[in-house]
């Protein structure tokens, strides 16, 4: 028996991706309310592009060494970088807890913390800031990682190889703007 395959017809603007104001404001509360290694989670998702499960197994020894080396099934490798001014703030963070070693985020038990964790604790914040619960959640921060590199450096065959993409076209949602965007560009645009 043979299978037809079926087209799936792509989005032509992104959806529920979490804006900066948002993304600034929950770290900003999570600071403010001395959560800091949420709000690490919440900056190492934001400024690294890292899958979830990708960001809970980083340790100390990788933001001592500014990034971490991936290889996906294929056996290709793929560096995630993690930015100066976060590698800086996470080691005074760890000088604190005294840690010098080991798994960066650890969950109650002081176990390497799971990607259901992460996303479980992310839409508690999200209730309890009051942000919309469809765009806190790990892999929105991912796009909103690429969406603020394409804004700043127009490269997207560095950023697919930074997102770990096979092809570019993967990589092509990044150049199209989220619904909401496209609407205030339509309204501000089309005045005929």
């Amino acid at each position: 028996m043979r299978l037809s395959s079926v087209k799936i017809q792509q989005k032509s603007f992104l959806e529920n991706v979490v804006s900066n104001a948002d993304y600034n404001f929950l770290r900003g509360q999570l600071k403010e309310d001395k959560n800091m290694q949420w709000y690490f989670v919440v900056w190492y998702l934001g400024a690294t592009g890292a899958r979830v499960s990708e960001l809970i197994k980083i340790k100390v020894e990788h933001v001592n060494l500014g990034y971490f080396d991936l290889y996906s099934k294929g056996g290709k490798l793929r560096r995630l970088y993690i930015p100066k001014k976060l590698r800086e703030e996470t080691r005074k963070w760890l000088e604190t807890e005294e840690r010098t070693h080991g798994y960066l985020f650890l969950n109650k038990f002081g176990e390497r913390i799971t990607t259901r964790g992460i996303s479980q604790q992310l839409k508690n914040y999200a209730d309890k800031y009051g942000l919309d619960k469809k765009v806190i959640y790990p892999h929105s921060f991912r796009h909103l990682y690429a969406k603020n590199f394409l804004e700043k450096y127009n490269d997207i065959a560095l950023l697919a190889d930074l997102m770990g993409h096979e092809s570019i076209e993967t990589t092509r949602i990044y150049l199209r703007r989220i619904a909401t965007e496209q609407q205030a560009l339509i309204d501000k645009i089309v005045t005929w």
